[in-house]
């Protein structure tokens, strides 16, 4: 299914039933007093988290989303029933955003996380209450609250431990095909992955992560530039990032250095999203294989000294699934340190 990561949705609560104006009308009580109910409260709108769901694309198709109303009230001091709930379903790691304040309002990241998003309207209040000493036979009940109505839009963030970044042709869904049981699409030509790709790299029994595929950055991304861009958000949850570069030749003699491809997706990154530059980020030289064994070294040792890098670095064959595994087995020792330093941060708080 084509992953839809974005979507707009209009969420209408129930309105409050109205109270009834009624009075007691029984054989041998010809003037009994008034007993119209309440009516019943409008049914809310509710957005949970579903595991077993994985894109937006249903809200393609069905944009407007209303509480059932609640009924008024009734004669003999019977109360109307209240409208029943609304609950939508989205994936896990869907943010809520109101759309007329911009202002996130909810993040739902574990399965079955619930959030109120349209509060059904109060009901009307019957006759029966509007009684007093002055007034005996009150003819007044109020109507109902209207139910809450906004404009939501969803956005989709993959949760995601590893990102992976590059230009497009880097070797990235090569590479996730050669970790993990993931089938990305892979052809030789730029923007052969037109959607994020998740997949599950298992290490060993009961230590595993989820490593994402996004489509590749080109210069000019921060202002629109090919597709990349509109898949960033997706890296922002990961705890790490593998940086691929393509580090042969490209055909045709027209070659950009792989320092150069670096730098570019550098500053990309920083125009839209500084955070992101924060993050611990590896890198990786691909395609090793197209290079003689002597001059790919060579070609690696240039281009380390060329960035001044000073963070993990590693050659690999993506195609060939040379070097890959040790990257992953790297991967999880790093994940599995953050969990040490984080446990010992909770025990001395």
């Amino acid at each position: 299914m084509k992953l839809v990561d974005e979507a707009e949705i209009d969420v209408i609560a129930g309105n409050g039933g109205d109270g009834c104006i009624g009075f007691r009308r029984e054989k041998f009580i010809p003037l009994g007093g008034p007993d119209g109910g309440d009516g019943g409260t409008g049914g809310s709108v509710w957005i949970e988290a579903d595991e077993n769901i994985s894109t937006l694309v249903d809200f393609r198709h069905q944009r407007i989303f209303k509480a059932q109303r609640g009924e008024n009230g009734m004669g003999q001091q019977r109360y109307g029933k209240g409208g029943d709930d609304l609950v939508i379903s989205v994936p896990v790691g869907t943010a809520i955003t109101n759309v007329s304040t911009d202002e996130v309002i909810g993040d739902l990241t574990a399965h079955g996380d619930r959030l109120l998003v349209a509060k059904g309207g109060k009901g009307g209040l019957g006759n029966m209450h509007f009684k007093s000493s002055v007034t005996r036979s009150p003819r007044r009940a109020t109507p109902g609250d209207e139910g809450e109505a906004r404009t939501l839009r969803m956005e989709l963030k993959l949760l995601a431990d590893v990102g992976l970044l590059g230009f497009p042709n880097a070797g990235k869904s090569t590479f996730v095909r050669a970790v993990s049981a993931a089938t990305p699409k892979v052809a030789d030509y730029p923007f052969t992955t037109l959607y994020p790709n998740l997949g599950v790299v298992s290490v060993e029994a009961h230590r595993s992560f989820v490593i994402a595929d996004i489509p590749g950055l080109i210069q000019g991304a921060a202002d629109g530039a090919g597709l990349g861009a509109l898949f960033l958000r997706h890296l922002q949850r990961t705890r790490l990032l593998l940086h691929l570069v393509d580090m042969a030749p490209m055909e045709g003699g027209v070659e950009i250095s792989p320092a150069e491809q670096v730098r570019a997706i550098e500053h990309e990154l920083e125009r839209h999203d500084p955070e992101l530059l924060q993050k611990p980020r590896w890198l990786v030289l691909n395609k090793a294989d197209l290079m003689f064994e002597d001059e790919s070294a060579a070609r690696a040792a240039d281009i380390i000294a060329e960035l001044g890098w000073t963070q993990p670095w590693y050659m690999t064959s993506a195609v060939s699934r040379e070097g890959t595994w040790p990257i992953m087995k790297d991967v999880m020792a790093f994940f599995d340190r953050l969990k040490e330093d984080e446990q010992e941060a909770r025990d001395a708080g």
